[in-house]
């Protein structure tokens, strides 16, 4: 099986992203922190897009790209992160208005090195898979969480195999 490198079979490698994702997030603490403040990070930059005067459609495009993306990628949980997209940018909107612009600007946003665009597109749809899995046994089609965690086992060994190399 090949290693996943973050979609590497595609746009729409659910499979594959998911694996890329589930390699690097593997620590239940982790995990954890990901299904709590992912969804409230992804609110925020839609917000700090709110905030674009230039752009001042830019956070509903940015949240209308990622619900429909979520959808392609798979129709029953991508319906509802499209729910939580929409949901999010009309929040985001709201909190914009009210905050004002002096707050969206006052720190840095932090530095993501490895894999930016598969970090920020697939987050939220891999913590929003993950909490469905965990919590009422929702895969995409049988056996898609086998397969995955098989693919992430597999990038787990290569890292680790990688790692031993460097030290030796």
């Amino acid at each position: 099986m090949a290693k996943p490198r973050g979609g590497g079979g595609g746009l729409l490698d659910l499979e594959g992203h998911y694996a890329f994702y589930g390699a690097y997030h593997s620590n239940a603490v982790n995990v954890g922190i990901h299904e709590v403040f992912v969804w409230p990070i992804f609110l925020t930059g839609l917000m700090l897009l709110h905030l674009t005067a230039p752009f001042a459609h830019a956070a509903g495009i940015g949240a209308a790209i990622y619900g429909a993306y979520y959808f392609l990628l798979d129709r029953r949980a991508g319906a509802l992160a499209a729910f939580l997209c929409f949901l999010c940018w009309a929040v985001s909107g709201a909190l914009a208005t009210r905050l004002g612009f002096s707050v969206g600007w006052k720190k840095r946003a932090p530095a993501l090195l490895d894999n930016l665009v598969q970090a920020f597109l697939m987050a939220p749809f891999f913590v929003l898979l993950e909490i469905l899995h965990t919590y009422s046994g929702y895969e995409p089609y049988p056996g898609f969480h086998a397969k995955v965690s098989e693919m992430i086992e597999e990038a787990r060994k290569e890292w680790e195999d990688k790692k031993k190399k460097k030290s030796s």
